[in-house]
């Protein structure tokens, strides 16, 4: 038996049959519970949290289950589905603070930088043909998806898309100029 799987204490014993059994079967399967979640999350607390969580489960459904020979199938079950949950959960979490990222400002320098950006970006587009900056205004700043700028411009969706990707292979051509050119400077 794995040394971090302890055994789920004996809290559920009643005088009630089912509970018994209950207990009986979670003392043969507690170790199998916590061993399934933590090869999920590789956590020790969480695989805890996870295994007390399929517990718990199983109990409130232990008298539905029709084959009581197949509780340690069950519990395996619960208990895998719930730590695929649980990670899932922490995954959509780390990645929602990774995108809010702590309270940080930006320095002088980099508000410096963004603006130039902002400047060449939009002096490139200004050098466009209208039919092309029409298209990459809508499409890339405004973001209209292209069947909505069809719609809008009354063009066939085949045409939005040739015209976004000749803005786009333009932008670059220009940015590349222009950034060239202030870098000489």
């Amino acid at each position: 038996m794995d040394e971090r799987a302890v055994p789920y204490p004996a809290l559920l014993v009643t005088e009630d049959s089912t509970d018994a059994e209950f207990e009986m079967r979670l003392r043969d399967s507690s170790s199998l519970a916590f061993r399934v979640a933590y090869s999920v999350v590789r956590n020790r607390e969480d695989a805890e949290d996870v295994a007390q969580d399929a517990f718990a489960r199983a109990y409130a459904r232990f008298a539905q289950l029709r084959d009581k020979d197949r509780f340690r199938a069950w519990l395996v079950r619960t208990t895998w589905r719930l730590a695929i949950d649980r990670q899932r959960s922490d995954r959509r979490r780390l990645a929602r603070d990774r995108a809010v990222g702590p309270d940080v400002q930006p320095t002088i320098e980099e508000v410096a930088v963004s603006q130039e950006r902002g400047a060449l970006l939009w002096r490139a587009i200004d050098e466009l043909a209208p039919k092309l900056r029409l298209v990459i205004v809508l499409a890339a700043v405004e973001g209209h998806d292209i069947a909505e700028v069809a719609r809008l411009l009354r063009l066939a969706e085949g045409t939005v898309k040739s015209r976004l990707f000749l803005a786009r292979k333009r932008l670059a051509e220009k940015l590349q100029c222009l950034a060239n050119d202030s870098k000489r400077r």
